[in-house]
């Protein structure tokens, strides 16, 4: 049987850049194996499949080429990004159940979906040796005061500050290493990060989750999210920030942009939204048995 599926860039800039992400509606019957075999088969770093719900507005499940993630920024902004093109969806504002929990969805009126994230958790600091062996990268190149920690709005990631763009731009990761150290802390990757940017945005970032077969991602959400939560953690500069901009994916020549919005009370952070834009969507039909898995 063939399974339509959706391919749709999220995160973009302009038109241009952005994430890949498959998004599948057609999801009645389909099992486990074959939502999985369906993602192998795709090779995007995620793949969203979009189910009805009892207790919310969709419930999503996420893919990657070799396994089930909790929650994934970029293919939920593409997932919505496609129902509104569809014509699916008139509300502006949704609930979905993922398995990081029930969040929200909002879309705004310049087209923008951003998608609600959990409460920060700041977690461990790790050595710098460790990370900068593992990044080929010079000690010195980090940025002094503040740390390396892990940090999750929904999945964790390990936050590396570096000093310049160029620092950041000529990093020649250790994948195999980066994939070790990622489960030996039990995080989804590395997200690093400079404070140099080329445009007029908060910081400029690259994202390595080899572990999950996702060598390099040109647009991440949840870690850019808790990039967020970080620096208003970590850097006096931004405590009373609200809106962040982030730069990723040059690198790939896939520019993005990912905006998050932080809200605050006396000192905590209550409430994190990341946001941006997609593509127009294209269609790919993938031959399928439902029940068992198997895609070609």
């Amino acid at each position: 049987m063939k399974i339509k599926t959706y391919l749709l860039n999220a995160f973009t800039k302009g038109e241009k850049g952005g994430n890949p992400a498959g998004v599948v509606l057609d999801t009645k019957g389909l099992t486990t194996e074959a939502m999985q075999a369906i993602a192998n088969k795709l090779n995007f770093s995620e793949t969203a499949f979009v189910f009805p719900s009892v207790t919310s507005d969709y419930e999503i499940r996420y893919f990657t080429p070799n396994e089930e993630v909790a929650i994934c920024g970029h293919a939920t902004i593409a997932a919505f990004s496609l129902l509104a093109q569809i014509r699916a969806i008139r509300k502006k504002i949704y609930t979905i159940k993922t398995k990081a929990g029930i969040l929200s969805v909002q879309m705004h009126n310049n087209k923008m979906i951003s998608l609600q994230q959990n409460p920060p958790d700041f977690l461990k600091t790790i050595p710098r040796e460790e990370i900068t062996k593992s990044l080929n990268l010079d000690e010195e190149k980090l940025i002094p005061d503040m740390p390396i920690q892990i940090v999750s709005t929904g999945l964790r990631d390990i936050i590396i500050p570096v000093r310049g763009l160029s620092d950041l731009l000529e990093i020649t990761p250790d994948m195999k290493r980066i994939a070790e150290i990622s489960k030996k802390y039990n995080v989804t990757g590395y997200h690093v990060f400079t404070l140099e940017t080329l445009h007029n945005s908060t910081a400029h970032c690259r994202n390595f989750a080899p572990l999950f077969d996702i060598p390099e991602e040109s647009a991440t959400g949840t870690s850019n999210a808790a990039l967020a939560c970080y620096l208003i953690k970590q850097n006096k500069k931004f405590e009373k920030y609200s809106t962040f901009t982030f730069e990723q994916g040059y690198v790939m020549n896939k520019p993005s942009e990912v905006v998050v919005n932080v809200s605050t009370n006396l000192g905590n952070i209550t409430d994190v939204q990341v946001g941006g834009f997609a593509s127009n969507f294209q269609e790919k039909y993938i031959s399928i048995n439902r029940n068992k898995g198997g895609a070609n």
